[in-house]
């Protein structure tokens, strides 16, 4: 009998389980992967309830106790331990207190590169309770003026080998900011930050000076373009930066794990996801100073790399170098990042072996985050019923000629079905605030969408469509708004714009980013109205964007036309622009190509397009 009964039990298992695979395939990776995102949040309620509020840097000094001698940071091939980073950060501090006014609470800005200094300056800083601002290290003049004045610091850290970037704009930065450079020998006006360092105390700095009385308070000002045109610092809490960092224990990676790190510390992904990882896990980063094709997987060979972090443009390099021989003789096992094209995910798999590549959804000042747990190819992420009972959002229709969400004649937002493109748009309340951004409340005020499917909700607009498919799988689809994405960094089409406008020949000028073959993201391309009598200089206008702007940012194709089109309240239409691209066949207007070797913009011939549609051509 009881045999019997254990048969029949056994065998209805077997159908369960068969069921379960048939109708509900992904049903055990959406268990684990919600129990991860739920622990996580009991974790920091345990510690509310105690009255211990544990930040990142806590957990660093935490590990800097129990780990000392555990390498850290792995950068040129010099090793610093756990201890190594918290003394020399130390000193940091202790310069601060004895030789400013700095206090808890101030904002300091850091201009510096990737280096091992970057991570000693913000710990230092973090430890006496200041906020950091992290600059790009990419820009320059007005640009990065505009950024200083946004965050409002009361000093500025800059590397040795971004001095000149700063001695630019010195008799411009306003007074009562002091500017600290990482170089024995600093230009006039600048206060030797190195020098300092060497005859100071690494003395322990009291907790007492960086302990937090609530997590939402502001960690970090990471600048980011958002959808609304120039940079913006974003408001960085300690909560999100303790969400950010359980990510890449959220995918698998542990204590004994080695971190590649080659995307920039002045974004989220290198600092937070990266850095502030690491020190979550109590891992070893490889910290390099900018991305290498040639000597990636060497480096993950000398330093026996585990996981590493992309973008996609970085993948699809790799996947350009030319083939050698064991290029599958690695201890590489993930890859976490985002932005990595279905082709060159399956291409990078079949040429580099069985490394899980686990692709992420997230925006620098958003709550939303997606984690693709399952490695399905092009996914960004996956949802389901408990999933948006965690985190509420909605994919709602887009109007792309006004560049706005539709609305029904009730004047509510519309709901796509699955299949359809749509904008992300998260809900705003107590549990999932958005912290919006520094200065103006006009920039925190144009992210939010306002009575969105009843009065009264509020909803932050992520400026991005995404698909949902049937299986509840989530991809990115575009980017809407005044911004495009080139070469791994968002390209704010305003400051293009501004740039060019500076040119005493320009009337207007309409920036948009525009498809090419074989690239992530778009290229830039800035339609321009010259003023009544006023012939285009081409290698004027290449001189004015190449000495202004970032290289990513700099428009590689141009359009001359003789009026733009606008909507109703005047803004500038770019849909049929970007829709019509830069094939000569297709536009009749005068087109321009960005030419490097002749600095200057020379005419889109067909033989020119041709050659970039084939890869002959590199942008």
């Amino acid at each position: 009998m009881l045999l019997s009964w254990l048969t029949v039990l056994g065998a209805g298992m077997v159908v369960l389980h068969f069921l379960q695979k048939l109708l509900f395939p992904y049903f055990w990776d959406d268990f684990w992967f919600l129990l991860k995102v739920v622990l996580v949040g009991i974790r920091l309620e345990k510690y509310k309830k105690r009255g211990e509020l544990v930040t990142v840097l806590d957990k660093f000094l935490i590990h800097a106790k129990r780990q000392p001698r555990k390498p850290f940071i792995i950068y040129e091939g010099d090793i610093y331990t756990y201890q190594d980073v918290d003394k020399r950060s130390s000193r940091v501090a202790h310069v601060f207190l004895n030789h400013s006014s700095l206090k808890k609470g101030d904002t300091v800005a850091l201009l510096m590169s990737n280096e091992p200094d970057f991570i000693h300056v913000w710990f230092g800083l973090a430890k006496l309770g200041c906020v950091v601002a992290f600059l790009n290290s990419n820009i320059r003049a007005n640009s990065l003026l505009n950024c200083i004045r946004t965050c409002g610091p009361t000093a500025l850290v800059v590397g040795e080998d971004l001095l000149g970037s700063v001695e630019e704009i010195l008799p411009s930065l306003p007074e009562d900011i002091s500017v600290w450079g990482m170089k024995d020998s600093v230009p006039q006006g600048v206060i030797s930050l190195k020098e300092k360092l060497g005859t100071s105390s690494d003395e322990p700095v009291p907790r007492s000076r960086h302990v937090v009385s609530c997590l939402k308070s502001t960690c970090l000002y990471i600048f980011t373009s958002g959808t609304t045109g120039l940079p913006k610092a974003a408001v960085i809490s300690q909560l999100q930066v303790l969400r950010g960092s359980a990510a890449l224990w959220a995918f698998g990676c542990t204590a004994d794990d080695i971190v590649y790190i080659t995307l920039p510390l002045y974004h989220s992904s290198g600092a937070i996801l990266g850095i502030s990882g690491c020190v979550e896990l109590g891992a070893t980063c490889v910290l390099k100073k900018k991305f290498s094709a040639s000597q990636f997987w060497s480096d993950c060979k000398k330093y026996d790399v585990t996981v590493f972090q992309y973008i996609g443009e970085l993948c699809r390099y790799l996947c350009k170098q030319p083939k050698r021989e064991g290029e599958k003789d690695h201890k590489v096992r993930l890859a976490i990042g985002n932005g990595i094209r279905s082709d060159v995910w399956r291409e990078f798999l079949d040429r580099f072996g069985n490394i899980k590549m686990c692709e992420l959804y997230g925006a620098t000042e958003a709550s939303i985050s997606f984690m693709n747990h399952t490695g399905k190819i092009g996914a960004v992420g996956r949802t389901n019923f408990f999933y948006k009972l965690l985190f509420t959002f909605d994919l709602i229709k887009f109007d792309f000629q006004k560049d706005e969400p539709m609305r029904n004649e009730q004047g509510w937002c519309i709901h796509v079905k699955k299949g359809e493109p749509g904008l992300l748009i998260s809900r705003v309340h107590a549990k999932n605030p958005f912290f919006g951004y520094a200065g103006s409340y006009k920039h925190t005020k144009d992210k939010l969408l306002c009575d969105v499917f009843k009065k009264g909700d509020v909803y932050l607009n992520t400026g991005d469509l995404i698909v949902q498919d049937q299986d509840n799988f989530l991809y990115f689809w575009d980017r809407t708004g005044d911004t495009f994405r080139w070469k791994g960094e968002n390209v704010a089409t305003t400051e293009v714009a501004d740039v060019i406008g500076m040119l005493d020949f320009i009337q207007e000028a309409n920036v948009y980013g525009v498809a090419v073959s074989g690239y992530e993201g778009r290229a830039g391309m800035a339609s321009i109205i010259l003023k009544p009598n006023e012939s285009l200089d081409l290698e004027k206008l290449y001189e004015q964007v190449v000495t202004s702007l970032p290289a990513y940012a700099c428009p590689r194709f141009l359009r001359i036309q003789e009026k733009m089109e606008t909507t109703g309240t005047f803004k500038l239409l770019k849909y049929q622009l970007v829709k019509e691209g830069f094939n000569p066949l297709k536009v009749s207007d005068p087109l321009y190509f960005m030419d490097n070797l002749k600095k200057s913009y020379v005419s889109l011939t067909r033989e020119i397009y041709d050659q970039i549609m084939l890869g002959e051509i590199k942008l």
